[in-house]
């Protein structure tokens, strides 16, 4: 469950939060991946938990409801989106690692925020947090999260939240990649690492690999 995943409403809508270190046991096989799957034009899908178990349920979701969309000729709502995935982790709950949050926005409900953890139960929530970083936010949120936010107020507060899970959790890092959904659509933003903020005595990187690489001129072959 090597993750930080982030679902937060706010008064408008709901920003979904991840980062992108996925493992292999110590090995980080992917520092950039990207864990905020589409399901429709106005759901997404925070995923935690093994990467192919929560691929493989977003295809199936993602297929169902657009067939969905099709037979009643209009979108899917948020909470038809998390049902359907609450189904499939519950079906197939001695089969799976899977722990995702679904977060949206339609026109009967307007933002919403549901969590499907390991088993398959579901929970709608102002605010969910997931993955082995949460564990480190519990009290930051609880402290942190307030009815009625702006958008720029939830924004940061799901970068903050990622950053600090991300300098304690060994199994979080990379960069942390939003997702904002209302009304007027959806709008996806990028923090590279070196633009988060930093906690816990962390060292600004220096002399990286890649900044070698990147100051230094090959000098040219002579004959």
């Amino acid at each position: 469950m090597g993750t930080t995943i982030i679902g937060v409403t706010y008064n408008g809508g709901v920003i979904l939060g991840a980062d992108s270190r996925t493992s292999t046991g110590m090995y980080v096989a992917n520092r950039a991946s990207d864990k905020i799957t589409q399901l429709t034009d106005n759901v997404y899908v925070c995923r935690s938990g093994s990467a192919a178990d929560t691929q493989v349920i977003s295809d199936y979701v993602r297929y169902f409801l657009h067939q969905h969309t099709i037979q009643l000729g209009q979108p899917a709502t948020v909470k038809v989106a998390a049902n359907l995935v609450r189904l499939l982790s519950y079906q197939n709950k001695n089969m799976l690692q899977a722990g995702v949050i679904v977060g949206g926005w339609d026109k009967y409900e307007g933002g919403q925020i549901y969590s499907v953890p390991l088993g398959g139960t579901i929970l709608r929530q102002p605010f969910s947090i997931g993955g082995s970083g949460s564990s480190y936010l519990y009290g930051f949120f609880d402290q942190a999260w307030k009815e009625g936010m702006t958008h720029e107020e939830a924004e940061q507060l799901v970068i903050k939240a990622a950053s600090l899970a991300m300098a304690r959790d060994g199994a979080s890092g990379g960069v942390v990649r939003t997702v904002t959904i209302n009304a007027e659509g959806v709008t996806r933003k990028f923090y590279g690492g070196d633009t988060l903020p930093l906690w816990h005595d962390e060292l600004e990187p220096t002399n990286s690999l890649l900044d070698i690489l990147s100051s230094s001129v090959p000098e040219p072959m002579s004959t």
